[in-house]
């Protein structure tokens, strides 16, 4: 009688999470692992110079690979992405970190999703088929500097928020 078997996809998926919490903490900073899955699998929090919590969160999506699809300019991975987590992430004022993580190389390339489709000129949620193919430079590699990079995506969202949310309307 076989046992059961540890698949590659979930030892990958561990090395993403393990290759990401890294640089985080390296920054200082803490992550949460959401336990359910519905469209984030990890949120950052970040900390002020003397250790005191900063306001707002930043949401990753990771995805692990043992291959990755590279394009023919051989700077750019094409990743297919579902509608229903676009939903969720184009929605959501936090910034939405898309993380592609390459098991075999033992590297991440980040996506800023908000951001990449403001980006699109005429993308419309509404009229994309199930799946939507992003494209991630070669050169959004994950390391401390995006991190907080991520944080200061996070202050700039807030700065715009200042002043306009009123929770007792």
């Amino acid at each position: 009688m076989a046992k059961k078997r540890r698949p590659r996809e979930h030892i990958i998926a561990d090395l993403s999470v393990n290759h990401v919490e890294r640089y985080v903490f390296l920054c200082g900073y803490s992550v949460e692992r959401i336990e359910y899955d519905y469209g984030f699998d990890l949120v950052i929090f970040t900390y002020d110079a003397s250790g005191e919590i900063e306001n707002g969160q930043i949401y990753l999506q990771l995805k692990a690979r043992d291959s990755l699809r590279v394009l023919a300019d051989r700077e750019t991975i094409a990743f297919s992405l579902e509608r229903s987590d676009l939903q969720l992430w184009l929605l959501e004022p936090m910034p939405c970190i898309l993380i592609v993580y390459d098991a075999q190389e033992n590297v991440s390339y980040w996506l800023y999703l908000q951001a990449y489709f403001e980006s699109l000129e005429g993308f419309d949620l509404s009229t994309i088929g199930e799946t939507f193919t992003v494209r991630l430079s070669k050169t959004n590699i994950l390391n401390e500097e995006a991190i907080k990079k991520f944080a200061k995506y996070r202050d700039d969202i807030l700065k715009q928020l200042r002043g306009v949310i009123r929770h007792n309307a």
